[in-house]
């Protein structure tokens, strides 16, 4: 035997237990209202940075720099050896190339990331493929080269280094920026013009947010290179860890030769996970994929 199926209700009834008085809804006494939805329970976000990537690369070169440091305490050193990182030259050499990244590493960012907005507004877009050009240019010519045509019309000093470092290191963050303001979704541009923005207010709480992982990917690269460049300043007078490997090459000194290259590739994986670091830190939220 079925059982008789439970008829809906008409059209415009009200719920049970609930009437109309001169337009307005009552509900008997005993009779609750239906109890309302539980209100969602709030995803707590993932930490962006994880005790391994904060740990594991620290860990790694701290124990690379013990072991060369034991052995050179154990090696056999002569006397031109000892002369080359003897008198605190290894930290003078290190603190000089950690001055020359910084440094050129400024200026780089205070001359690519503004000029990459410019080149993105409508006034100045056609000049983008010429000044993209003459960065490319910049980067496609051999360092030592354009250090030693530096040095010629500039003369021997940190300024020639820091100069050729920096027009060395402009394409990648001048190109990223760029590429990162087109890659924004125009109706999201539009919607922000919609709402009253002004293009300044557009620029900076829509473009430049959402633009943040491509210029810091940029920066990131700049600043590798910047590390790595920095060791032909030497053949400029720069200075920096390049003189410990130029010191080990010409006189054939194998130990000066390694610590100076060790030092060199420390420093590059070092300011490489800082900047990955700050990567994570200053991308924003919203435009973080949760799986």
């Amino acid at each position: 035997m079925s059982t008789p199926s439970r008829k809906s209700p008409p059209k415009g009834a009200r719920p049970e237990g609930e009437h109309e008085v001169k337009g307005l809804a009552f509900r008997d006494e005993g009779q609750s209202e239906p109890e309302a939805p539980p209100p969602p329970v709030a995803r707590k976000d993932p930490p962006r940075i994880t005790w391994k990537k904060l740990t594991f690369l620290p860990v790694f070169l701290i124990l690379v720099l013990v072991i060369t440091w034991l052995w050179f305490r154990n090696a056999d050193l002569d006397t031109i050896s000892e002369n080359a990182i003897s008198g605190g030259k290894v930290w003078k050499a290190l603190r000089q190339h950690i001055s020359l990244t910084v440094i050129s590493t400024f200026f780089v960012l205070i001359i690519a990331i503004p000029l990459g907005i410019l080149l993105t507004r409508k006034m100045f877009r056609k000049a983008t493929p010429f000044a993209l050009a003459i960065a490319n240019m910049g980067q496609a010519t051999p360092a030592i080269g354009l250090l030693a045509l530096l040095v010629i019309w500039l003369g021997i000093g940190e300024k020639s280094a820091l100069i050729g470092i920096i027009i060395y290191a402009i394409l990648p963050v001048l190109s990223n920026t760029i590429a990162g303001l087109k890659a924004n979704d125009p109706t999201l541009l539009e919607a922000a013009k919609g709402i009253g923005m002004s293009p300044m207010g557009v620029l900076r709480k829509v473009e430049l947010p959402l633009a943040v992982p491509l210029i810091l990917a940029g920066v990131r690269t700049a600043l590798v290179l910047n590390v790595g460049t920095a060791t032909l300043a030497t053949f400029g007078g720069g200075g920096g860890l390049g003189v410990l490997i130029t010191t080990g090459i010409t006189n054939q000194r194998m130990p000066v030769l390694m610590l100076g290259s060790i030092l060199t590739i420390a420093l590059a994986l070092l300011v490489d996970w800082l900047a990955s670091l700050a990567e994570l830190l200053l991308r924003p939220r919203g435009l973080e994929v949760r799986s």
